[in-house]
C-alpha cells in the first residue's frame, strides 16, 4: 500500500499537515471514512463472544416483565371476583389475590437483582474489549494516520465517546427493552380483557411512533456534532498542556483562553440543542399520552355505566395504561443515550475501520543471515524510489543509493530536501510510493515488522523517554535483556556515571517525558536502548542538533560506539556531526547533488564546501 503522492512541505510546515489545499480534508472535521454497515459490524463483534449471557440477561428481564404485568389482573381479579365473595364471606379469593400479589411483587424484586447483575457484567466486559481494542488499534496505524488524526481525538474517543455508549448500555438498553416488552405484554392483556379498549390503546401509539422518529432523525445529527465538538475541546487542552513551555514562554494564555471559549461555547451550544430537541419529544409525547389516557377512560366509564364493560376490567385497562405511557419518557432518556452513544459508536467504528498504510505482508521473508558478528551491518539500496506526502507534489521524484553494509553516511542538505523523508522510508514510517527499498536484497515491505525492527532502529532529534525507571527505557531496545546488559549498554555509551549518580540510580522513574533528566542525558539513554538493540542499521535524525555543545560531544562518544560496524544513516543539520562519517551526501530538492567522503567535499568547490567554511566561520 502506498502513501498518498502530494507536494513537499515546506520549511514552516510539517510532514502530514495540512497544507493551503486541505481544508476540506475529512481527517481536520473529525469524519473519518466509514465503510458502510461499520458501526453494527462493530457491535455484533462485541457482543457476539457474550451470546450466551446476553441470552440469560434477555430471559431475566422477560421474566421480571412479566411478574410485574400480572399486578393490574390481579387487580381486577379482586374487584370484580373477589370482593363479591368476601361480602359473601368467601375469604379465599380475596387472600389468594393478596398471596399472588406477594409473590409476584418477591418475583420482580428477585428477577431485577439477578438481571441488573447479569446485564452489568456484559456492559464492563463489552466496554473493556472496546477501550483495548482502540488502544490496540490506535497503536498499529500508521505514522502518516498519526500525523493527521490528533492525540486528543484518540483520547476523545477511549473516554467521551466510550462514557456515552457506557451511559446506553448500563441504562437505556434496560429502558428500551422495558418499554418494548410493557407494550407487547400490555397490547396483548388490553386486546385479551377488552377488545375495544385494546384496540384504541394500540392505535394511539401511531402518533407516538412518528413523534419517535422525527426525534431519532433531528438529535442524530445534533449529536453528530456534539461528538466533534467536545472532540475539539480536548484537542485544544492536550494541546495547550503539551505545549506549557512555549505558551508561558510567548505569552500566549490569553490568546488559548480566547480559542478555547470559541470551542468551549460551540459545545455549549450543540448540548443546548440537544436538550431542546429532548423537551419537544417529552412535551409532545406526554400531550399525546394524556389524551389518549383520558379519552379511553372517559369511554370506559360510559361502557360501565352502561353495563357493557365490567369496573375491574376498567380499573385494570387504566393502571395498564399508566404503566404503558409512563415509560414513554424513560423511552426519551433512552433516545437521547441511543442518539449520543451512535454517534459514539460511528466514531470509534471510523477509527476502527482505519487500515494501516504500512501494511504486514501477507507472506513475510526473513534476511539472511549475518556474516560477521563483527561487522552487523546490512546493505541498503534506494531503487528507483519516489515518495510525497499528502499535501501536494514529490519529495524525492526518483531515488537512487547504495549503502554499502557498515558504512556510515552522513546526509546535509536545506530544511525541506528531503533528508528526513529519507530516513523515514528506510525506517518504513512510509512506504515509498514507487521503486523499493532493498535491505541485504530483502525489499522492506516483504518484512514482518517485528524483523524489520529488529534490523532498522531510529533514533530522533527528540530522544522520548516514557515514565518508569531508566532501566526500563534502556530495556525498550531488548525487553527480555537482563540487569547486566542493560549496564553494559550504559558503560559503553558512556551514559553509567551519571546514571549512577541518580538517587535511585538505574531505578530512578524519569518521570513523564523524561523530565527529570537533561536533554544530553537522554539522548545517552536513547543510544543505548539503541546499542542494546543491536540493529544492523541505525538511523540518526538530527540526534545532536538540539544539544549544548559538552552535551554534543558527550553524545559524538555515544554515537562512534553505536555506529561501528553497523550501516548508519546520520541526518546532520550540525556539521560537526558529519566528522564521523565515511561518506557525506548533499540533497537538494529531493536529489543528491554531491556525494563522496568529508575531506573531498571539503577540498572541492561545491555547496558542501559552502556549507562547511560557513560552519568554520561561526565557530571563529
Amino acid at each position: 500500500m502506498t502513501a498518498p503522492t502530494t507536494s513537499a512541505p515546506t520549511a514552516d510546515q510539517e510532514p502530514g499537515r495540512p497544507g493551503p489545499k486541505d481544508t476540506d480534508d475529512a481527517f481536520d472535521h473529525d469524519r473519518l471514512p466509514t465503510p458502510p454497515g461499520a458501526t453494527a459490524l462493530l457491535l455484533r463483534s462485541l457482543l457476539a463472544p457474550m451470546k450466551a449471557r446476553v441470552t440469560v440477561t434477555t430471559l431475566l428481564l422477560l421474566l421480571q416483565q412479566a411478574a410485574v404485568q400480572a399486578g393490574p389482573l390481579l387487580v381486577a381479579y379482586a374487584i370484580d371476583r373477589a370482593v363479591p365473595a368476601f361480602r359473601d364471606h368467601d375469604n379465599g379469593p380475596l387472600i389468594a389475590v393478596g398471596a399472588g400479589y406477594l409473590l409476584c411483587a418477591l418475583a420482580s424484586g428477585g428477577l431485577q437483582y439477578a438481571f441488573i447483575l447479569a446485564s452489568a457484567r456484559v456492559n464492563q466486559d463489552v466496554l473493556l474489549d472496546l477501550r483495548g481494542r482502540i488502544f490496540r488499534h490506535a497503536q498499529a496505524l500508521s505514522i502518516d494516520f498519526h500525523e493527521r488524526y490528533t492525540s486528543g481525538r484518540l483520547i476523545s474517543r477511549s473516554t467521551t465517546d466510550v462514557e456515552s455508549l457506557r451511559e446506553l448500555l448500563s441504562e437505556g438498553l434496560q429502558e428500551l427493552v422495558t418499554v418494548i416488552l410493557s407494550f407487547l405484554y400490555i397490547s396483548a392483556l388490553l386486546l385479551w380483557l377488552d377488545l375495544g379498549l385494546g384496540a384504541v390503546a394500540v392505535a394511539s401509539f401511531v402518533p407516538l411512533y412518528l413523534l419517535v422518529r422525527v426525534y431519532r432523525q433531528r438529535a442524530g445529527r445534533v449529536y453528530q456534532k456534539r461528538s466533534t465538538a467536545i472532540a475539539a475541546v480536548i484537542v485544544k487542552f492536550v494541546e495547550t498542556m503539551n505545549g506549557i513551555r512555549p505558551v508561558r514562554a510567548f505569552r500566549r494564555e490569553a490568546a488559548n483562553d480566547a480559542d478555547f471559549a470559541v470551542l468551549n461555547k460551540r459545545h455549549e451550544r450543540v448540548n443546548g440543542d440537544a436538550l431542546l430537541e429532548m423537551a419537544r419529544y417529552v412535551v409532545g409525547s406526554r400531550l399525546v399520552a394524556n389524551a389518549a389516557v383520558a379519552g379511553i377512560v372517559l369511554w370506559g366509564a360510559y361502557r360501565v355505566a352502561q353495563d357493557s364493560l365490567e369496573l375491574g376490567v376498567l380499573a385494570a385497562a387504566v393502571l395498564y395504561l399508566r404503566r404503558l405511557y409512563d415509560p414513554i419518557d424513560r423511552l426519551g432518556m433512552f433516545l437521547n443515550s441511543y442518539q449520543s452513544a451512535a454517534a459514539s459508536l460511528e466514531k470509534i467504528a471510523g477509527l476502527l475501520a482505519q487500515t494501516p498504510t504500512v501494511p504486514e505482508p501477507s507472506v513475510p521473508r526473513q534476511l539472511p543471515a549475518l556474516g560477521s558478528s563483527d561487522r552487523p551491518g546490512r546493505e541498503v539500496v534506494f531503487e528507483g524510489v519516489s515518495f510525497g506526502y499528502r499535501t501536494g507534489g514529490e519529495v524525492l521524484p526518483r531515488f537512487d543509493l547504495t549503502l554499502p553494509a557498515g558504512q556510515t553516511v552522513a546526509v546535509v542538505g536545506s530544511t525541506g530536501a528531503g533528508k528526513s523523508t529519507l530516513a523515514k522510508l528506510l525506517a518504513r514510517f512510509y512506504d515509498p510510493s514507487g521503486g523499493r527499498i532493498l535491505l541485504d536484497g530483502v525489499d522492506l515491505r516483504e518484512l514482518a515488522m517485528p524483523e524489520l525492527r529488529r534490523g532498522v532502529v531510529m533514533v530522533t532529534q527528540e530522544a522520548f523517554l516514557f515514565s518508569g525507571t531508566v532501566a526500563e527505557n534502556i530495556a525498550i531496545g531488548r525487553p527480555d535483556a537482563g540487569r547486566e546488559e542493560i549496564e553494559r549498554a550504559a558503560k559503553a555509551i558512556g551514559a553509567h556515571d551519571f546514571i549512577s549518580a541518580l538517587p535511585d540510580g538505574y531505578d530512578t522513574d524519569v518521570r513523564k517525558r523524561g523530565g527529570r533528566i537533561s536533554a544530553g542525558q537522554r539522548q545517552l539513554v536513547a543510544f543505548a536502548r539503541a546499542l542494546l538493540a543491536d540493529p544492523a542499521v541505525l538511523i540518526l535524525d538530527e540526534a545532536t542538533s538540539s544539544l549544548d555543545v559538552p552535551g554534543e560531544r558527550a553524545v559524538q562518544r555515544a554515537m562512534a560506539t553505536v555506529l561501528r560496524g553497523r550501516t548508519a544513516v546520520v541526518i546532520a543539520h550540525r556539521l560537526s556531526t558529519v566528522e564521523i562519517a565515511d561518506r557525506v551526501l548533499v540533497m537538494e530538492h529531493g536529489r543528491i547533488v554531491e556525494d563522496g567522503t568529508p575531506a573531498e567535499l571539503v577540498a572541492g568547490t561545491g555547496r558542501f564546501a559552502d556549507l562547511h567554511r560557513a560552519w568554520r566561520d561561526s565557530l571563529a
